[in-house]
């Protein structure tokens, strides 16, 4: 059995990589809209996106709609790898007790 994926482990990058994860492969997720599912600050939100971003398992796009910023977040192709992994991870650990 692997020792998973410790970035990704961590609860709240837990959360944010399985909220990008339920989106299609090109989605995003407006920053305010994941702050709000994951329960969290805006700080804390920005370190753990901070911390994905430099895996290379989410781009951070900022812009500007009409004049308000808007920061937006996509899983990238390496974050639903390293994602889908770590759930058969979690997987093989329920189903084996953690027993290797």
């Amino acid at each position: 059995m692997s020792d998973g994926n410790p970035i990704i482990h961590q609860a709240t990058r837990l959360k944010i990589m399985a909220s990008l994860n339920r989106l299609g492969p090109n989605a995003s997720l407006e920053f305010t809209h994941l702050r709000a599912i994951v329960e969290t600050t805006d700080g804390n939100l920005g370190t753990h996106l901070a911390t994905l971003e430099k895996a290379g398992y989410v781009e951070i796009e900022k812009r500007f709609e009409g004049r308000k910023p808007q920061t937006r977040v996509m899983a990238t192709p390496s974050g639903r790898r390293a994602f889908t992994e770590h759930v058969a991870y979690l997987c093989e650990i329920i189903e084996t007790g953690g027993q290797s």
